[in-house]
């Protein structure tokens, strides 16, 4: 029967975690000699100590809360003087998360205390939000209009994607922190939204507020402004936003009362087009619109097939001339534009279908409209001076 002293029981110990032990006494050092973290001995190892000739009277002599103390404090100063390079210690956050998780690799009892704590590393706090998606992130970090505090990436093969690898490469050039995590995690952090392998805890984004002091548009072409009143799926104004960018909309503005905020969701509906266009908030657009007018712009409303007579002509958007500068009202899901925006309107547009529409189908997705009429506005635009 082996007896060890606790001297020699740390030696192994230490050994043993370090791989340096050789295989001729690797099988006399059991779990028993591991000390747990509350810094008590297993039961096996007590009876060794009785073994060896430490009596009950003598452990009572001692106490227990004396004796349990040197112990843990003797194993504590041992541990941080020989703990490796890799193993972060706690409140240590200068220590990367890839030699950490090397680290982990090397010492499964650590690895498997962290397993239980990992709501810890990707928890919501209040200054940040978590943007999913290649895309995002990559614009996300690139744009600088956002505080990056952490990007985590899905473990495994995905992170090899030369996409990921890009979003990971910005994110060092920046000095963000990455972290490999799990898909199950990812999928948590994005509430189950398609994340592509990355997200990014971040600051959020506001509705840009507008200076009154700007300088006017100097551009050849009149200037066409997007404005959306009340639209509150973020899908949709996602969308909205990934076409107004792409045709080359001048601003795009919304209300700020009864409007979805510019959230993650609408950033990934975008394909991250809302990291790089500004959008503009307004507490009273009607306001906006008077000033507008005044300053010589043409406001013009929409409405669809199956809406009431209007109190001005309908005119159809392949009609359309775009001659001055422009604002193009959207009304949100359902009701459109409000009364008081519409008695703003200057002349109202319509899509007209191209074929006979069935009761409840005669109107089309506030996304997919903007997108036809911005085409039609900003096409009408070139060739207007024709």
């Amino acid at each position: 029967m082996w007896v060890l002293s606790r001297a020699h029981q740390r030696e192994l110990l230490l050994l043993w975690t370090r791989g340096r032990l050789p295989q001729s006494a690797s099988h006399h050092v059991s779990a028993s000699l591991l000390f747990p973290e509350d810094g008590s001995i297993e039961p096996a190892a007590k009876s060794r100590r009785g073994a060896s000739g430490t009596s009950n009277d003598q452990r009572k002599n001692v106490g227990s809360d004396g004796w349990q103390r040197q112990e843990r404090s003797a194993h504590s100063k041992t541990w941080k003087k020989e703990s490796p390079v890799g193993q972060r210690r706690e409140g240590d956050s200068r220590v990367s998360s890839e030699l950490r998780r090397l680290s982990l690799d090397d010492f499964p009892a650590e690895k498997e205390k962290m397993a239980g704590q990992k709501s810890t590393p990707y928890a919501r706090e209040a200054p940040y939000e978590v943007v999913f998606g290649v895309a995002p992130c990559l614009l996300a970090l690139t744009q600088g209009r956002r505080r990056a505090r952490k990007l985590f990436v899905k473990d495994g093969e995905a992170s090899h994607r030369a996409s990921v690898l890009e979003v990971c490469e910005e994110a060092h050039r920046r000095g963000v922190q990455v972290q490999r995590i799990s898909k199950k995690d990812l999928d948590k952090m994005s509430s189950g939204r398609v994340h592509q392998g990355v997200c990014l805890q971040a600051s959020p984004l506001a509705y840009l507020v507008e200076d009154r002091d700007s300088p006017a548009p100097t551009g050849r072409e009149p200037p066409l402004w997007l404005v959306l009143e009340r639209v509150q799926d973020p899908m949709n104004l996602g969308a909205i936003l990934r076409s107004a960018y792409f045709l080359g909309v001048d601003r795009v503005a919304s209300s700020l009362r009864h409007s979805c905020p510019l959230s993650p969701v609408v950033s990934k509906a975008s394909s991250g087009v809302m990291e790089v266009i500004g959008v503009y908030g307004y507490e009273s657009l009607e306001d906006m619109l008077k000033v507008k007018v005044a300053r010589g712009w043409h406001v013009v409303g929409t409405v669809g097939a199956g809406a009431e007579e209007p109190p001005i002509p309908v005119t159809s958007c392949s009609d359309f001339r775009m001659t001055r500068p422009t604002v193009l009202l959207m009304g949100g899901e359902g009701e459109g534009l409000s009364r008081e925006l519409l008695s703003l309107c200057q002349t109202l547009l319509t899509i007209p279908a191209g074929r006979e529409l069935f009761p409840g189908v005669e109107s089309l997705n506030v996304s997919v409209a903007s997108g036809i009429l911005l085409h039609a506005l900003l096409s009408s635009r070139g060739s207007a001076g024709r």
